[in-house]
């Protein structure tokens, strides 16, 4: 887990799953759906800072590895 996912605010983190191939859906209220090519979905709240496990998951199911996440956010 590096120190470097923490902290990342939620429009930077949706940005970079953008970056990786992801798509942009709908959510309720201040949610976020980021559909990936692998057809993992994931849910953040788009406002904020993004939690450390949730993150870690999210990249996970998403197919990325933590440094090619890293390389999408810059």
């Amino acid at each position: 887990m590096s120190p470097r996912l923490r902290g990342l605010k939620a429009r930077a983190v949706i940005k970079a799953f953008e970056r990786a191939g992801g798509a942009r859906r709908g959510g309720k209220g201040d949610h976020v759906n980021i559909k990936m090519p692998n057809g993992m979905i994931g849910t953040f709240k788009a406002v904020g800072e993004v939690k450390i496990g949730l993150l870690n998951k999210m990249i996970k199911r998403a197919g990325l590895s933590e440094k090619e996440f890293l390389e999408h956010l810059e």
